[in-house]
């Protein structure tokens, strides 16, 4: 069996094949990237690398080639236009697996994306819906948020800052990024997992009860305020995000007071055949890697 994971070098990619190479030899795993030479520290672990660019169709079909079982990891494109850009990139490479005559495919899309108004979806469920019409059989792993994404809030709490939040009662399944990654692989390496959909989600909660986790970590108060989508987006600029990136900041967080990523299920604990790793202590590892 050969498995296949896109946008390897990136920050779940590495992580799926790095817990990929716990339990399965590195001659049956094999990565499409971009740009080969990022990945020369899993070739010379013994892991095929294989050039693949999403803009260029024609590596793609060359990329897959031979492959049983592909994780089509979501592009992460933010440049001018991001939602048509994924969308094609999206395309190009459901038409190279299903030209590759790839014999499974996973792709990681977003929660409750056939039906969610969260400004992501409409991406994702295009994806999936493409997926579905080549036959092949499929896993979509849902995923919610990663932990990860908030590191920056983490970091101004940690020096003072307030949390500005627009995201009012709105709850998020926020998990650690090696516990997705951990799902994946379980995915990939395991049977039974044939057209099915998971949504992958830790615990529901507010942002105010994860600063309050977070308070307990430091031992100290962090000021907690709740602002309207023009107000934070002009926060936002004030503190130095680039331009680019303010839509999907905004769009984020009214996406989650509306409840876009409230989607609540244990599909996360019964892929990792375990539960998440619980909130203050995964938040206890960040704390202690970003001081």
């Amino acid at each position: 069996m050969k498995i296949l994971v896109t946008g390897a070098t990136g920050k779940l990619g590495s992580k799926v094949v790095e817990t990929l190479l716990k339990t399965v030899p590195a001659e049956q795993v094999a990565v499409s990237v971009r740009n080969p030479e990022k990945a020369e520290g899993l070739k010379s672990g013994g892991v095929e690398v294989r050039q693949g660019d999403f803009d260029k169709p024609e590596t793609l079909v060359a990329a897959f080639s031979g492959i049983d079982r592909l994780l089509i990891v979501s592009s992460s494109e933010v440049r001018l236009g991001g939602d048509e850009i994924r969308m094609r990139q999206h395309a190009n490479a459901v038409a190279a697996a299903e030209r590759a005559k790839v014999k499974f495919i996973a792709f990681t899309s977003a929660p409750n994306a056939e039906k969610s108004n969260f400004f992501l979806a409409p991406v994702y469920k295009a994806t999936e819906e493409a997926i579905v019409k080549t036959g092949m059989p499929y896993s979509f792993l849902r995923n919610n948020w990663y932990l990860e994404n908030e590191i920056g809030s983490i970091q101004a709490a940690m020096a003072g800052a307030p949390w500005i939040t627009a995201t009012g009662e709105g709850k998020v399944g926020w998990a650690l990024r090696q516990d997705f990654a951990e799902a994946t692989a379980n995915v990939l390496t395991g049977n039974g997992h044939e057209n099915t959909i998971y949504e992958l989600s830790g615990k529901l909660m507010t942002h105010k009860e994860l600063v309050s986790i977070i308070e307990t970590i430091l031992g100290k108060e962090i000021p907690f305020q709740q602002v309207n989508d023009d107000t934070y987006t002009e926060i936002m600029k004030g503190a130095g995000v680039p331009e680019a990136f303010l839509p999907m900041l905004s769009n984020t967080q009214k996406g989650i007071r509306e409840g876009g990523l409230e989607v609540e299920s244990d599909d996360l604990e019964k892929l990792l055949g375990r539960p998440a790793v619980p909130m203050k202590e995964a938040l206890t590892q960040i704390i202690s890697q970003i001081s």
